[in-house]
């Protein structure tokens, strides 16, 4: 289990983005988190050795004499990623593999892998990638009943093994009212992807999901330099997706684990900023005329209370739809100039894309986005000037 003493002080979030996953440090001498690249580890002998490899290879931990043995099983850096991103999201463990698809790819495989429970109710919409990798069969016996949340009950059968949900949902920022669905999928455990929210806004254990997903590529690291996934769960769930995880080979590599958890430290404060600016942008949008509607949390007053109840904020995600359609937002992605053109987002920098070409592309036609929707990531620059750029580009 996650060493929790700052949760266990009652810290708030800004503390635990500074503090968590460092509480060695101290012991070790140094200050700044420490980077273990070794790919293999001394053995103390044979015995232990093994006995701490089967430990590992089966989904458990290092056995405190038996050592470390080889780096797709255990690595001290990653590790400590993974400590505090399990602090952060109030949670007993946390799992990092090398991309977010990756750590999808391991619930699923983790999960959906019973003889008896092949089946997994994936509630749209969702991040391209996750919709493709459902749809298309990648994972070897899974079938995927795809539904509305209203209709997850329904969907949800004997053999269901996994619930998959994304709220704030990519691209088109919808909401799903997490503690509904875990009541509706019964004694099925409910996977929520969090990359939108983050733990600052949103924590999906304590509304009873079973994992909580971060790319960590986006708001976690921050700064467009590192690519990775994490799923924050219970102990029983990170056994199993460890298994996979060393069995696989999808490990998260050390460099980038100290990337990921030196951008946990500004999370809280780069959220907040970023937040404050997509709230002016989406507000400014609203009013324009080349603007059909604009997709942010918030926009519709929050008829379910989720704003309150579940989320702590709006976050710095939306989308436009332009009445122009396809031309309008090709017009638009080419010339801005302050925002980058490009697909990810949560990083420093603001990005523009167009999902139904880009991420959204796989996703079968009933459920690919509108021609019309660009995606708006708002980074630190001054909102003043973004405005600037979209009127810009707008006219």
């Amino acid at each position: 289990m996650t060493t929790d003493i700052w949760t266990d002080l009652g810290a708030d979030v800004d503390s635990l983005a500074v503090r968590a996953g460092r509480e060695d440090l101290v012991g070790l001498g140094v200050h700044a988190l420490p980077i273990d690249l070794s790919s293999t580890n001394p053995l103390p002998d044979i015995a232990r050795g093994g006995d701490s490899y089967e430990s590992l290879a089966t989904g458990g931990r290092p056995l405190a004499d038996g050592g470390s043995v080889y780096a797709r099983l255990w690595n001290p850096t990653v590790a400590r990623f993974e400590s505090a991103l399990a602090q952060l999201e109030y949670a007993e463990e946390a799992v990092a593999f090398s991309s977010g698809m990756a750590a999808m790819t391991a619930a699923i495989s983790a999960f959906a892998s019973s003889r008896d429970a092949r089946h997994v109710v994936a509630v749209r919409p969702l991040y391209g990638g996750t919709d493709h990798l459902l749809a298309s069969g990648a994972v070897a016996g899974v079938e995927v009943t795809f539904c509305a949340e209203s209709e997850i009950r329904a969907a949800v059968r004997a053999d269901t093994a996994l619930v998959v949900v994304e709220t704030p949902a990519n691209p088109t920022l919808e909401l799903v009212d997490i503690a509904g669905v875990v009541d509706s999928a019964g004694d099925v455990p409910v996977l929520v992807d969090n990359t939108f929210a983050t733990p600052v806004l949103q924590n999906p254990l304590r509304h009873g999901a079973a994992m909580s997903l971060h790319s960590a590529t986006k708001y976690l690291g921050g700064h467009g330099d590192v690519v990775a996934g994490v799923i924050a769960c219970g102990e029983a769930e990170a056994r199993r997706l460890r298994q996979v995880r060393a069995i696989t080979g999808g490990v998260l590599h050390p460099l980038a684990a100290y990337l990921a958890h030196r951008g946990l430290g500004t999370l809280p404060v780069r959220i907040r900023a970023q937040q404050a600016s997509a709230a002016a942008i989406a507000a400014w949008l609203v009013e324009q005329p080349e603007v059909e509607r604009v997709h942010y949390p918030g926009l519709d007053g929050d008829p379910r209370g989720l704003l309150t109840s579940q989320l702590r904020g709006t976050g710095a995600m939306l989308a436009v739809a332009l009445t122009g359609g396809y031309p309008a937002a090709e017009r638009l992605t080419s010339r801005v100039r302050l925002f980058t053109h490009a697909v990810s987002l949560g990083g420093i920098d603001s990005l523009i894309q167009h999902p139904a070409a880009l991420t959204h592309r796989p996703v079968s036609a009933e459920a690919r986005p509108p021609e019309s929707l660009v995606r708006l990531s708002i980074g630190l620059e001054s909102a003043r000037d973004l405005i600037a750029d979209l009127e810009h580009a707008l006219r």
